[in-house]
């Protein structure tokens, strides 16, 4: 059963049932389902031939690899000889493709392409190679190339210069679930969860299907996440560093990079990133950074009214800023914490309240198509952005940060608030002050005569007090964030 990939299936079933060869590069973080979704939509037809990379395996591994997936098709039950290069590899399928009828659909799925693709092996040049003069005259023939580090993907396959270069057929990027995707992943589960425990669940998750799947359906959230975070035999205990060393070269360096980040979730610049890490800036740091944003880690953003060399970056990977708040502390000692019940007297915190206000505004802007649907704005082209001005030592004038803004076409700004809240959200003065003074900030620094408008996006729902009235003119809930 495929769950919440619609678009995903129906892209690969077209291409799968026209009369023309297709290489289709899959990517897409580890954990996020790129197996599970091949696996289910072709691996039960007649000639399918599946190969997966070991990682830090040596060329004569991958090579083993290769012959038992090439036997599980052609030759169930005998053990054949392994190739000795990747070429004799490819000659040996090339010649079983041609004893197969042009009528019969074939999928050659070469899943972590980056694992099968050691230094040396030549794979990329002979797959360039047989696809150039021999696979690509097979109409019957689909050939999906998978991995899990994305930069290496964009750099050696989907935009090298190379021989295969515009001759992938289709690249498709997965990304984790959204909010609605996590719902019905988690209801096929059997895991019937209010709207607000999944995103709870969510905001430490990020919608990674692997993750999800993990949920013990008797256990309440707080439970789960007690057992899969704060356990040292839980899984997300210590996936962080499996993670990161499964996708980066000199992981230590990508993780300095989110673990300051971290500590400030507004986002900061690559030159202050530079400084603080006391890293050079130039081409490998910009590197890292480039391979951190295309793995769905980082964002980089030019806040609204900026130019390009104003641009930040932001870690927006949900697990990755719980993980480096809350499990870090004690992972990095090898301890747990002392209560069985940690999560649970931790939601009442302070710190609480601080990380999930941070985790829930990135969700938002995850899910800005779904809010300006609910603001009425779906047929309005704006652009979305956030915007913020930060006060200089010795500035008189306040500095103020807008969630998500919407700079419409139509005279309107539309400035959105957002407010985590287990309950009913209530605008008290304070924040009213605080609101008023952002909306202040912000018609007196952006430079436009457009009207401006502010909307507030909370959780549970709103308490409607004197200074909403006054401030407020739209409202977006949680279920908005589901559609």
């Amino acid at each position: 059963m495929i769950v919440g990939r619609e678009q995903e299936c129906n892209l690969l079933q077209d291409i799968w049932n026209s009369d023309q060869a297709a290489l289709i590069a899959l990517y897409g973080r580890r954990r996020v389902g790129k197996t599970h979704l091949i696996r289910n939509l072709f691996g039960k037809e007649k000639h399918y031939i599946e190969i997966t990379g070991s990682k830090d395996g040596a060329l004569a591994d991958q090579l083993h690899n290769f012959i038992d997936g090439f036997s599980e098709c052609f030759a169930p039950g005998f053990e054949l000889k392994p190739p000795t290069s990747w070429r004799k590899a490819f000659t040996m399928l090339t010649q079983k493709f041609g004893e197969i009828s042009p009528n019969e659909r074939i999928t050659l799925f070469l899943d972590e392409l980056p694992w099968l693709a050691t230094p040396k092996s030549r794979l990329l040049q002979n797959l360039d190679y047989f696809w150039n003069r021999h696979w690509s005259k097979l109409r019957n023939l689909r050939v999906i190339v998978c991995g899990s580090a994305a930069s290496w993907m964009l750099d050696k396959l989907i935009n090298a210069k190379g021989g295969l270069y515009n001759r992938v057929t289709q690249t498709l990027l997965l990304k984790p679930f959204t909010l609605l995707q996590a719902e019905k992943f988690l209801q096929y589960l059997k895991v019937n969860y209010t709207r607000k425990q999944i995103l709870d669940l969510y905001m430490i998750t990020g919608g990674i299907p692997f993750y999800l799947n993990q949920v013990k359906r008797s256990k309440s959230v707080v439970q789960n996440i007690n057992d899969l975070c704060f356990r040292q035999d839980g899984l997300l205990y210590g996936e962080f560093t499996r993670l990161f060393a499964s996708l980066f070269k000199e992981s230590d360096h990508h993780f300095e990079i989110v673990k300051t980040l971290a500590a400030k979730p507004q986002g900061m610049s690559a030159n202050e990133l530079s400084q603080k890490l006391k890293l050079t800036f130039g081409g490998r740091f910009s590197k890292k950074l480039s391979e951190l944003e295309v793995t769905g880690f980082i964002k980089k953003f030019v806040p609204l009214g900026k130019k390009q060399r104003d641009s930040y970056y932001q870690l927006i990977d949900e697990y990755s800023l719980f993980y480096l708040n809350w499990i870090y502390p004690f992972a990095v000692r090898n301890e747990s914490p002392p209560d069985d019940n940690y999560w649970h007297i931790q939601i009442e915190t302070p710190k609480y309240n601080s990380w999930a206000g941070a985790s829930f505004e990135k969700i938002c802007f995850k899910h800005a198509t779904q809010i300006k649907a609910a603001l009425g704005l779906s047929g309005i082209p704006a652009k979305i952005g956030s915007w913020q001005l930060r006060s200089k030592k010795g500035d008189l004038k306040f500095g103020a940060q807008i969630d998500l803004v919407f700079d419409r076409n139509d005279g309107v700004i539309t400035l959105c608030d957002v407010k985590y809240s287990h309950k009913t959200f209530s605008l008290d003065k304070t924040t009213a002050v605080n609101v008023a003074n952002k909306i202040k900030v912000f018609e007196e620094s952006y430079p436009t005569k457009k009207q401006i408008t502010m909307a507030l996006i909370t959780t549970i729902g709103i308490k409607k007090t004197i200074w909403f009235e006054e401030l407020i003119t739209q409202t977006v809930l949680l279920d908005d964030l589901f559609r």
